[in-house]
């Protein structure tokens, strides 16, 4: 195992399940964007293999969402998943960027939605920690 393979295994170990949720987002953001060079370069191979990995992530995004106690917001993800998988279905072998550019834009603004839940949360635990 590389160092960085462990790196990786240790990150993932450490992580919460808000945590696991952000890396699993940066996957999908790294796989988009080689999906879209891939697209760039006219490398169909590549494009099919990067969107695929792309929606394999998309997919433990959506697996993950609890319907139950989630409500209309898991209901909302759950939509825009679905979505964000059509529309890489729709386009991919199209010789066109636009799709993997809409979903990645999606993808951007959902990451940092939930970074921001991250964060205030982080900040309340450093508060509970000092005696806030």
């Amino acid at each position: 195992m590389t160092g960085y393979k462990a790196y990786q295994g240790n990150q993932v170990e450490g992580s919460g399940p808000l945590g696991l949720v952000l890396l699993t987002y940066e996957a999908l953001y790294k796989s988009l964007g080689h999906a879209m060079r891939a697209i760039e370069a006219g490398d169909m191979s590549a494009e099919v293999d990067h969107t695929g990995r792309a929606i394999e992530a998309i997919i433990e995004l959506s697996t993950s969402l609890d319907g139950e106690n989630g409500g209309q917001i898991a209901a909302s993800l759950a939509s825009i998943y679905a979505y964000m998988i059509r529309r890489l279905n729709e386009g991919m072998c199209s010789c066109s960027p636009k799709a993997v550019q809409e979903v990645a834009g999606l993808v951007q603004t959902l990451r940092e939605g939930w970074q921001g839940i991250e964060d205030r949360q982080g900040g309340q635990r450093k508060l509970q920690a000092v005696g806030g």
